[in-house]
């Protein structure tokens, strides 16, 4: 059972998600460590980002969890009603993507969305996350 999201779904989708991350500035890695400087100049901004994606999400969640299949494929892909499952993958999961966001001002979305603007430390990023994904996937095969 195939599943496929039309290819112009995908790209709107795409495209609307950079133009968002794009006018809120959220592709420029220092709004992201100003974020993280809690004891220096720190700027608040991310959260108005953060809160709008949750209502969003709670919104959408609350919206296709209650239909009988997902738009663009025969079943669900995964349980709604699954609970929440705490393992140590997931919380040394989050904390190093915690630490590298902090680190590098820049997580994927972003990432791909900023390599338009051919900053070399953008595109150093790309690469290293990319080689990290492929070994992951190797090792974990």
């Amino acid at each position: 059972m195939k599943h496929t999201i039309p290819p112009i779904i995908t790209l709107t989708a795409w495209l609307l998600f950079w133009f968002g991350l794009a006018l809120s500035d959220m592709i420029s890695p220092l709004r992201v460590q100003w974020f993280f400087d809690i004891f220096g100049s720190w700027d608040p901004t991310l959260l108005f980002v953060m809160f709008g994606a949750l209502i969003i999400s709670l919104f959408w969640h609350f919206f296709l969890s209650r239909q009988d299949k997902p738009f663009f494929s025969e079943i669900w892909h995964f349980s709604w009603k699954k609970s929440w499952i705490l393992d140590k993958n997931l919380i040394f999961g989050s904390a190093i993507f915690g630490i590298g966001w902090w680190l590098a001002g820049l997580c994927p979305g972003p990432a791909i969305g900023s390599i338009v603007y051919g900053n070399i430390f953008t595109v150093v990023f790309l690469a290293s996350m990319i080689a990290t994904m492929s070994v992951y996937k190797f090792l974990t095969k």
